[in-house]
């Protein structure tokens, strides 16, 4: 059966956790070499991504290398895309050269769930559309756990363009899945509309005393049309600085998928602060996509 990795919400509870205790395996082990490089020896996975990414696309290369599996990144601006492939037909290709594996990145909503059907190897969505991230929904539930031993009842505040964010969007199914409360903050354009009990929207001042992490994003201009953004306005609004970290609680912790635009959404000081976790997501991301490259592989959650 193939494994694809696509959606946070197509596993059980217990199987996430399962993913993310080993994900911690991996990150406790990702100096020892000899106990986890010949795991995935003689594979080889495909990074094909059609949207520019430093993190995902790197910790992806980095997971399948400490797991003794080769990689191939394949760039569309250097391929036959210039000369009029389709994503189906590069897909296929590289299926019938022999990869095992593909990570996919792609600004279309849909794409996935079209692929999916007509591909016979593992397909790992890196982020496609505005939907889901399920990786990075991976390594913040191992950096939450990591922090405080549980997931069910903790309550994260989202801040930024949520409308256009697949990070939030995988965290919002997470928070389903663990019993975890999301509280949306930004300006009203950029909130969705609230459909779950898990998930509210709230004033940013007003819920940040109450939380337990609280997930910078940044404004996604790339998906925006005409967007008028004062940046020195919307950090006196919504941006996460040191005034706004003094009423936090004190074991509350700072999230932020990258990349950030220091001054914007949040401040320089914050970035490295002691309550600040963004550098350590970046950690746990090599981790989490070695837990999800095995996953896809062994065709079972060890």
């Amino acid at each position: 059966m193939i494994k694809h990795f696509l959606s946070l919400s197509s596993f059980s509870q217990s199987d996430l956790l399962s993913l993310i205790h080993r994900a911690q395996f991996f990150f406790q082990n990702q100096h020892r070499p000899e106990n986890i490089h010949h795991l995935l020896k003689n594979r080889i996975f495909a990074n094909v991504f059609y949207e520019p990414s430093t993190r995902t696309r790197c910790s992806f290369e980095i997971a399948a290398k400490r797991l003794g599996a080769d990689i191939v990144n394949f760039v569309p601006d250097n391929s036959s895309v210039k000369k009029g492939e389709t994503v189906y037909d590069t897909l296929k290709s590289l299926e019938s050269l022999g990869v095992d594996g593909l990570v996919f990145r792609h600004a279309d909503d849909y794409i996935i769930e079209k692929l999916q059907p007509l591909l016979k190897l593992p397909l790992i969505n890196a982020g496609a559309g505005k939907f889901e991230h399920p990786s990075q929904g991976l390594l913040d539930l191992l950096t939450l756990f990591q922090e405080f031993g549980k997931l069910e009842g903790l309550k994260i505040a989202v801040c930024g363009d949520i409308k256009h964010s697949r990070v939030a969007g995988s965290l919002m199914v997470a928070a389903k899945i663990f019993g975890m409360s999301i509280y949306l903050c930004g300006p009203e354009s950029l909130v969705p509309a609230v459909t779950d009990t898990h998930i509210q929207k709230a004033d940013f001042d007003e819920i940040l005393p109450e939380v337990d992490a609280v997930m910078m994003l940044r404004i996604q201009l790339e998906r925006h049309e005409n967007l008028d953004l004062d940046p020195k306005s919307y950090h006196h609004q919504f941006g996460m600085n040191h005034r706004r970290q003094l009423s936090m609680k004190k074991h509350a912790i700072i999230l932020h998928p990258g990349p950030f635009n220091r001054g914007v959404e949040i401040s320089d000081d914050m970035v490295e602060h002691s309550q600040s976790r963004i550098f350590k997501q970046m950690s746990n991301g090599v981790a989490a996509r070695m837990a999800i490259l095995e996953w896809t592989m062994s065709g079972r959650i060890q």
